[in-house]
């Protein structure tokens, strides 16, 4: 990936409250981020203000109030829980004589740190570089130095104006091998549909669980761990239905409040497992209180890739850390399966998921149960054949009992041809 200065591990804090009605819970989630990213606290700086200061985003006072802890501390880095514009970046790291760490610049750090695959980590250099390329005010010797160097610099140019045509090229690059993979997704997408199974992808905020319950699903061994952005790299498994439909479950990177647009962009050949998904299971954390909030940011960042119409299914998950809920299913007005409450820790409730995933890819597959007579040897062998059985039982009478999971118009049609009338069949 594309070096860059390294997270000091002496990290101060700096939160102000601009009357935000989350302030407590955006704090607490934003000491998570810097724990996540390694950094040690050695302190915390908060405030009240209405609106920015232009120059330093804190105002003066602030920012030498925030310079004197600095030299108290022995503070490496300084991170602000805000978006900051690069010029009032650079101005307070001139008057706090540290680095200082925005919001954004935080996630980058933490993802650079998580990508594991070769995508993965193509994705986070080109989302540091597109943040990086608005910040670049001077030489930047490292940049020079990825590209060899001597002889790339064009006549009459200064140091800076090498970096940033350097960097625009490095960029350019990116976006290219980026695009290839987009199109090797395409492709595998593609043979998926001809193969006829349907693609179920897992969204939700960071840490709701998302990747345990994909382990839990499908018997994988994806990185599960109680942190944020445990996982970046999409992961794609066969998902085994009840009655033995084909399915790919597709694990994705979580979603967090405010999430950088440049890691939304870079992300987009991850996000567009979730675009092209047949039906979206939307991980929710059942014991976590900010849970609405959590829904609507989850819901914010689908509208911004082009996902929100996708059909979707709710799993409230971690149930047993919840004294709300129990094991269950809750349906709509339409009879369909909308949420479903889970314990992938426990592998509790994952029988009603499967089932009620089966439903919402299928809503007009029937649940049967037939008997058949030995008579009826072509109809039974119809069934096998289009994998409708999902389990066979011989009677005493020596008929078949059938519990089939197939339309109820395709069953019929079938019955039809064998010349056979299907209400009789039932069990």
């Amino acid at each position: 990936m594309f070096e860059r200065p390294q997270l000091g591990q002496r990290s101060l804090l700096v939160h102000l409250d601009f009357n935000d009605w989350d302030f407590d819970e955006s704090h607490r989630e934003f000491v998570e981020l810097v724990v996540s990213a390694g950094g040690e606290l050695v302190g915390e700086i908060g405030g009240r203000r209405q609106t920015p200061d232009p120059r330093y985003f804190v105002g003066s006072g602030k920012a030498e109030e925030i310079a004197e802890r600095v030299q108290a501390e022995g503070a490496e880095v300084v991170i602000v829980n805000h978006d900051l514009s690069p010029s009032q970046e650079r101005n307070l790291e001139s008057r706090v004589k540290a680095r200082v760490l925005d919001r954004a610049g935080l996630i980058l750090d933490i993802f650079a740190q998580r990508a594991r695959s070769h995508e993965g980590k193509l994705q986070v250099e080109l989302a540091q570089l597109e943040h990086l390329a608005t910040r670049l005010v001077r030489g930047w010797s490292h940049l020079e130095r990825q590209k060899g160097g001597i002889g790339l610099r064009g006549p009459g140019e200064t140091q800076l104006e090498t970096d940033r045509r350097l960097l625009a090229q490095r960029i350019k690059n990116l976006k290219r091998r980026l695009d290839e993979v987009r199109a090797r997704r395409e492709l595998g997408r593609q043979a998926r549909r001809r193969n006829a199974a349907p693609t179920v992808s897992l969204v939700g905020y960071t840490n709701a669980g998302k990747s345990t319950l994909f382990n839990a699903l499908t018997r994988g061994e994806v990185y599960a761990a109680d942190q944020l952005f445990a996982t970046l790299d999409p992961t794609l498994r066969q998902l085994a239905l009840p009655a033995g439909e084909p399915a790919v479950l597709a694990d994705t990177v979580g979603f967090i409040r405010d999430l950088p647009h440049e890691l939304v962009a870079a992300f987009r050949a991850t996000l567009e497992e979730t675009i092209e998904a047949d039906l979206v299971l939307h991980v929710i954390d059942a014991s976590d209180p900010e849970r609405a909030a959590r829904i609507d940011d989850v819901e914010t960042v689908l509208k911004e890739i082009g996902a929100d119409a996708i059909p979707r299914l709710e799993v409230y998950n971690k149930v047993d850390a919840s004294d709300q809920f129990d094991v269950g299913v809750s349906l709509g007005d339409d009879g369909q399966p909308w949420r479903v409450y889970v314990s992938a820790l426990r592998q509790q409730g994952l029988d009603a998921l499967l089932e009620a995933i089966a439903l919402r890819l299928r809503p007009d597959m029937a649940r049967l149960t037939i008997r058949i007579p030995a008579a009826a040897g072509r109809l039974r062998s119809r069934l096998f054949a289009i994998g409708a059985v999902h389990r066979e039982t011989s009677l005493d009478d020596g008929q078949q009992e059938l519990e089939l999971a197939i339309p109820h118009e395709q069953f019929d049609r079938i019955c039809r041809q064998e010349g056979i009338d299907p209400d009789r069949l039932h069990a």
